[in-house]
Parts: structure tokens; C-alpha cells; sequence
């Protein structure tokens, strides 16, 4: 399987992964935009039954680089989407 490369913007897209590779790749994801100096995310869930903004946020809670994070708004996305700040290196 060929890699797939992200446009590390501070926008992330899940639609087009399996729910299996979510954990290690919004880790990876979170390393690279703190690297980039981006510290505000939108990570795109989509909004189905929720099962997968549900795995979204228990990562992020688990995640030390996260400060917080929220549903976006509507015109961002509702709650098909995740607002994420990070915490700025001291």
C-alpha cells in the first residue's frame, strides 16, 4: 500500500481512512502541525452515528500536546468536525 501523504495545514480530513489507522495517525498528525507551529486544528469526522468523533475525542483527551477542544460551528462543519487547540511549546 502506497503511502498516502497530508497537506499538514491544520485541517485534517477522515473520510478517506479506516477507522483502525485514526489513532496513530492523529497522533502523527498533532506531532507534525506542532513541528509546523500550527496550534489550531479542525480534524473532519463527518457526522454518521458519531462512533467516529466519539474515537476522535478519546484520543484527544488522551493526547498531552491537546489544551482543548469542541464541536465546530455550523458554517465549520457542526458536529461533524472538531475544533482542536494545542498547547504552545513553553
Amino acid at each position: 500500500m502506497e503511502p498516502i501523504e497530508i497537506p499538514i495545514n491544520g485541517e485534517l480530513d477522515l473520510h478517506t481512512f479506516q477507522p483502525g489507522e485514526v489513532r496513530n495517525l492523529l497522533g502523527d498528525y498533532i506531532a507534525a502541525c506542532l513541528e509546523k507551529k500550527i496550534f489550531s486544528l479542525r480534524i473532519i469526522h463527518g457526522k454518521g452515528k458519531g462512533i467516529l468523533k466519539q474515537k476522535v475525542h478519546s484520543i484527544l483527551k488522551k493526547n498531552p500536546h491537546v489544551a482543548s477542544f469542541t464541536d465546530a460551528p455550523a458554517e465549520a462543519g457542526g458536529w461533524g468536525a472538531t475544533l482542536v487547540s494545542l498547547k504552545k511549546p513553553a
